[in-house]
């Protein structure tokens, strides 16, 4: 009978697992539509308005609904990605085949920690630390022991294979440059690695002539260190003993709040010793690769100081341009992956630019994340870029896997405590992770200045 039940419980649990993923579908469709017709309106009120334009008529109105045009379509791709996002998170958070995710977990915890570990040791793992996190060092001698799994030499506890899983992978979902870069786990305190600087000499040479010695390629070295971020929710000691909530899932949705906060700064404008090395922090010059210096990104000027050149018919220039330019500075190696980088305000400023022929360069795309497309290449909003002003390097394009390498140290840590604020008991969390450039001929920035 037992058996029955259980066997019963995961039917239910299948047929509304379909439930919300049929709901799911039907809801990323109805959006998918709204986007297209949205954009149909925004096409036709934007040609309009430039029409009255060159006619030398301008219409307050006309102008306005553009904007609110432009406005809907980046909140419906918005909603689009927070769709999938929140259908990836509620996967991860416990749909599905429970043993297979164990067995997953498991796997991934014997790999970063080396330990050699039980499936019943992994498996009394958990409830061990929700006990620990309820009652500290009151935790039974017996519950320590299966703790001890996870114990860290330098004291506290590595958090469940579970939990850190769900805010690691949240985070991916969520920060774009996690969905962008090379992300690498490691289990030092730095990553290293080296540049093909250069190019092997070679030449022709007859049968019997001499062969003097050729140009040998220089390497470059790079190191990226890892820095610590931490988090430290409190909650009441009464609650940990009164309730039964989620402690797990409640710190799991704490912490990453608070690295996603940090992450979001650091990977892209990160400058002090304490923070990874940001993307947007490195020198930029008019320079291409065969010239430029090592340890710089190439730009592009738009020509105008804080926007786009305008359109000229005469001479057929068309403020799009310098977009196409931007794509074509890339090597081609770097295409296949290649992604604009720009902030929501800045797609809808790009999502009026006409090519000479007058058609649009943004259009709709419908995969997860993505912001549309722009000259045929994704874009991935960033609020952390620069807004459009003067000398700004408002849009980023290439292939960030290649430029950009995230290291994470292995294992997130917990220590309880429950002294620092009387009645309270706070979970310092911490992350060690790190991040820079390692590539500078796999980006390009356009920059809005003469």
């Amino acid at each position: 009978m037992g058996m029955m039940d259980i066997h019963s419980r995961k039917g239910r649990g299948a047929i509304l697992g379909g439930v919300r993923a049929d709901a799911t579908g039907a809801e990323a469709k109805k959006l998918m539509a709204d986007i297209k017709t949205a954009f149909e309106e925004f096409k036709a009120a934007n040609d309009k308005e430039l029409a009255d334009l060159k006619k030398g008529l301008s219409d307050t109105v006309q102008s306005e609904k553009v904007d609110r045009i432009n406005a809907s379509i980046s909140d419906l791709q918005a909603q689009l990605a927070d769709l999938a996002t929140k259908q990836a998170a509620a996967q991860i958070g416990g749909g599905g085949d429970g043993n297979a995710d164990e067995v997953k977990a498991l796997a991934s915890f014997r790999r970063d920690t080396g330990q050699d570990v039980s499936a019943e040791d992994f498996r009394a793992y958990g409830p061990a630390l929700n006990t620990y996190m309820r009652r500290g060092q009151s935790t039974p001698s017996a519950v320590l022991a299966q703790m001890s799994v996870g114990a860290d030499p330098d004291g506290g506890y590595t958090v469940t294979p579970d939990m850190s899983g769900r805010i690691v992978t949240r985070l991916r979902e969520i920060s774009p440059m996690r969905q962008l870069a090379d992300v690498q786990t490691i289990g030092t305190d730095a990553l290293e690695g080296f540049n093909d600087l250069g190019e092997a000499g070679a030449g022709w040479v007859g049968e019997t002539q001499a062969r003097p010695e050729t140009d040998t390629p220089a390497l470059g070295k790079w190191s990226i260190p890892v820095v610590e971020m931490y988090a430290e929710p409190k909650t009441t000691q009464k609650l940990l003993d009164d309730s039964q909530f989620d402690i797990e899932g409640w710190l799991a949705d704490k912490v990453t709040d608070r690295f996603l906060r940090m992450e979001g700064t650091g990977y892209f404008t990160g400058t002090t010793p304490l923070q990874p090395r940001g993307l947007l922090t490195y020198p930029t010059s008019l320079d291409d690769d065969d010239t430029r210096i090592w340890g710089s990104f190439q730009h592009i000027n738009t020509g105008v100081s804080g926007g786009f050149a305008a359109p000229d018919a005469g001479t057929g220039v068309s403020p799009g341009d310098v977009l196409i330019d931007l794509v074509y500075s890339l090597d081609p190696a770097y295409l296949g992956n290649a992604n604009f980088v720009m902030r929501r305000n800045t797609v809808a400023t790009v999502r009026k630019l006409k090519d000479a022929e007058g058609n649009y360069l943004w259009q709709p795309d419908f995969q997860a994340r993505q912001g549309g497309t722009l000259v045929g290449h994704g874009i991935v909003t960033a609020e952390a870029m620069p807004a459009m002003a003067a000398n700004s390097l408002a849009i980023a394009f290439g292939d960030f896997r290649e430029a950009y390498t995230i290291v994470d140290r292995i294992g997130i840590r917990v220590l309880r405590d429950p002294l620092t604020s009387k009645g309270f008991v706070k979970f310092y969390t911490t992350k060690r992770t790190g991040g820079g450039a390692v590539n500078f001929d796999a980006v390009k920035f356009l920059r809005f200045g003469s």
